[in-house]
């Protein structure tokens, strides 16, 4: 990962994303379970940002949490992310953003697999895939 923060504008990021990524990475949105382009999908890669292409996750840690939206169990680097708490909507959540642009990802919840016991339920309109 790189220590170089990208910030941009609201504009400059509405012209690079499609407007369900921007809702979703740069207004905290929430894609609809189980519509989301990688919330089921089993190729093999690495998920990054959809903003800025910060490697985020590696396919093999990804499961099938049954909640529709793409779930993995730990990060590539724990630097590459930020969890910060989310008190939102009248429950408390820890949000899980991009260190390097601060893109919106999703939340991590502690009811996850081994060997982290995490979930980190992530929407797809934050993530492309780089496939192997």
């Amino acid at each position: 990962m790189s220590d170089k923060k990208i910030i941009k504008s609201n504009s400059e990021w509405k012209d690079l994303l499609t407007p369900e990524e921007y809702h979703v990475t740069r207004e905290k949105g929430t894609e609809k379970p189980f519509t989301g382009q990688f919330w089921d999908s089993k190729k093999e890669g690495t998920y990054q940002c959809t903003c800025c292409g910060s490697d985020l996750f590696l396919s093999n840690t990804k499961f099938d949490s049954g909640t529709g939206w793409p779930s993995f169990y730990a990060p590539i680097d724990k630097s590459n992310i930020e969890c910060i708490s989310d008190d939102n909507y009248g429950m408390t959540r820890t949000e899980v953003i991009c260190s390097t642009c601060g893109a919106h990802l999703g939340h991590v919840f502690t009811d996850g697999p081994k060997p982290t016991g995490l979930r980190y339920c992530i929407n797809s309109a934050s993530l492309k895939l780089k496939s192997i």
